[in-house]
């Protein structure tokens, strides 16, 4: 499965809000961090507000926020809310193919798709940003915005450093 620009730009965005809890930061900022297109920010932020995940702030002194607390933002959640198709395959859309009366490996995609979604629902934004100040670091954000490093948890400690960040 590959996610769409959109879910990876929303899951950036997220990330990098969350390693500046409680700050306002510009569209803008969040952009030249990550090498984006401004014009692109701007719609993924605009449905982070919708989706109640972000306030944002008009004005000269605005910005965006996390609105809700990193633990409370399920990735799995994000995901199936800006995937417009989770569809592994196009038989899965209604695209007719010659096997299908006798596809196995229709059964083995929906179950990999199913597995897929359900790794993402065991993880939430503060499982993915608990090295904030490494991501801070990568991000320009001086020192991951003064905040101490948290330790890896169990679920990732067999897996190598920047693996837990499921963005890049």
């Amino acid at each position: 499965m590959r996610l769409t620009t959109f879910t990876d730009y929303t899951l950036r965005t997220l990330v990098y809000l969350a390693v500046r809890p409680g700050s306002l930061v510009t569209i803008a900022k969040v952009a030249t961090a990550y090498g984006i297109s401004v014009n692109h920010m701007m719609k993924v932020v605009n449905q982070l507000a919708l989706a109640g995940d972000i306030r944002t702030v008009r004005g000269q002194r605005g910005g965006l926020m996390l609105l809700r607390e990193p633990g409370d933002i399920n990735i799995g959640a994000v995901v199936r809310r800006c995937e417009t198709s989770l569809a592994p395959a196009g038989c899965f859309d209604g695209d007719r193919c010659a096997i299908q009366e006798h596809c196995i490996l229709k059964a083995a995609l929906a179950q990999a798709m199913v597995a897929f979604i359900r790794v993402l629902d065991g993880y939430t934004l503060a499982d993915v940003t608990q090295n904030r100040v490494a991501l801070g670091d990568l991000l320009g954000i001086a020192g991951g915005d003064g905040m101490a490093a948290t330790r890896r948890t169990d679920r990732c400690a067999s897996q190598e450093v920047g693996e837990v960040c499921l963005l890049h």
